[in-house]
């Protein structure tokens, strides 16, 4: 680390390649031999200035991850692992916009092919595939074809 880095520095150059939450800065900063003190104290401060906030991060990362057909469980679930509070959670997924049926329903399209499956074997595989995707069981009911195994279980 250059002796001319400042917390705030490389925290800034982070934040301008793209949105990170607070967990992600604080580790990275961490990891470049800043002390907790100062680390807590940059963060608290690049927040308290709008530079840096979960909600933001959270609301991006929702956006994000549902243009590439992720469900709202598979959301919240990576949105936890990377340190964002469940208020914030809660709030990206209640403001996006997105009808959860239709990104399901257009993924499994895509994935699966107009074709139905063959046996409740391949339904089971398929229904696994879209809870790994995040949709939950209420969703994949509208899909016709794997709803039927969806209510068997």
């Amino acid at each position: 680390m250059g002796s001319d880095s400042s917390p705030r520095d490389v925290a800034l150059r982070l934040l301008a390649q793209r949105e990170h939450s607070f967990a992600e800065l604080r580790v990275k900063l961490a990891g470049r031999g800043f002390s907790e003190t100062e680390t807590m104290a940059t963060l608290a401060a690049l927040a308290d200035a709008g530079l840096q906030s979960d909600a933001r991060y959270a609301e991006v990362y929702v956006r994000s991850r549902a243009g590439r057909s992720y469900g709202p469980l598979r959301i919240r679930a990576e949105l936890r692992q990377r340190g964002v509070d469940a208020q914030c959670i809660d709030t990206a997924l209640a403001d996006h916009d997105e009808d959860w049926d239709a990104i399901a329903r257009a993924h499994y399209r895509r994935h699966f092919g107009g074709r139905p499956p063959r046996d409740y074997t391949e339904r089971a595989k398929r229904l696994r595939h879209m809870q790994q995707r995040g949709f939950d069981m209420q969703t994949l009911r509208t899909l016709t074809d794997i709803g039927d195994a969806a209510e068997d279980d």
